[in-house]
């Protein structure tokens, strides 16, 4: 597995060389996108906008329009330039307990590892983190951006999170009305719950569309009619009523 970020994790006056490893993978089944006529791959060109020339990746540099059709270009030196010391490394600046960080700042994970002279220290900052119940929040830079970063300490090693800043997370467009209910209704919602409540064990679950996606597929691949299975969906409109329907399937008596 490809390293995605190389840096240091840094907490008072210790540094701990770490690579970070993506920890999770896109298992999605992808499309190419086909001429309808005859089936031929539909393929996109980068086109110069003035010669209307083919352009190769070498030939491409990055641009800020800082006036209409006026640019400024930038290297990765320009890059490089920018960043220090301190942005380079994965600066430690608070302890917090992971409850603190609603999970909508949450975006993608990596598991951190650490490098050469760097395990005995890596694990003296997983146990202490783990012992007191306590994650670390973090700033880097990685690539061109800057990183906000939550540091998970778990029975085996350290997640690292990427977080978004606080500008990048949207509001509710609408907030949801506070209808009244009943102490009934409440009482059997959270006997349901009750009901309901289980380890989480995510082994149990598949992706159930992607495996019906790849029969679709095969079945076409061999010739074959594929039909849409016929499933009878039940609508109860009253509200006790699909409590109580629940609660019966749960078991509840």
């Amino acid at each position: 597995m490809a390293v995605s970020h190389r840096g240091a994790i840094s907490f008072g006056m210790v540094h701990i060389p770490v690579g970070l490893y993506t920890a999770t993978q896109d298992n999605d089944i992808h499309f190419n996108q086909l001429c309808r006529e005859d089936g031929s791959r539909v393929r996109y060109k980068k086109v110069c906008s003035n010669c209307g020339k083919e352009v190769g990746a070498k030939d491409i540099v990055k641009g800020f329009e800082y006036e209409p059709g006026k640019y400024v270009t930038m290297t990765d030196d320009d890059f490089e330039k920018a960043k220090s010391e301190k942005d380079k490394t994965i600066h430690i600046m608070l302890f917090t307990d992971l409850a603190a960080i609603r999970p909508i700042y949450f975006d993608q994970t990596y598991h951190a590892v650490p490098e050469q002279g760097g395990d005995k220290a890596f694990e003296l900052l997983r146990r202490a983190m783990k012992d007191e119940n306590k994650i670390g929040v973090a700033k880097t830079v990685m690539g061109t951006k800057e990183k906000l970063l939550a540091l998970i300490p778990t029975d085996n090693g350290i997640l690292i999170e990427t977080l978004f800043f606080a500008d990048e997370v949207k509001e509710a467009p609408k907030e949801a009305a506070h209808t009244e209910v009943s102490a009934e209704e409440l009482q059997m919602a959270k006997t349901l719950i009750g009901a309901m409540v289980k380890e989480f064990e995510p082994e149990r679950y598949k992706d159930e569309y992607r495996e019906k996606l790849w029969q679709i597929i095969n079945g076409k691949i061999q010739g074959k009619e594929v039909t849409a299975p016929q499933e009878s969906v039940v609508n109860v409109i009253d509200l006790m009523e699909a409590l109580k329907q629940s609660l019966s399937q749960a078991g509840v008596k």
